[in-house]
């Protein structure tokens, strides 16, 4: 396990810190956030790799018609 690490930043210097990223890191960023918060995100991970493995997938002419 991790131990903790402790930053003092403000709310506004934490997004202003995401916001000075490229958007790749932005959005690497942001999932990791919701991964390690969220076990209900980890979960619909899993399920949808699940999913995709077991063929329950569709195109998205199969979704939407186009």
């Amino acid at each position: 396990m991790f131990g903790a690490i402790r930053v003092n930043l403000s709310r506004q210097e934490l997004i202003d810190a995401i916001k000075s990223m490229k958007k790749k890191e932005q959005t690497d960023f942001l999932e990791e956030l919701l991964a390690s918060t969220s076990p209900e995100y980890l979960e619909s991970i899993r399920s949808a790799r699940a999913d995709y493995k077991a063929g329950r997938v569709k195109t998205h002419d199969e979704v939407f018609g186009h």
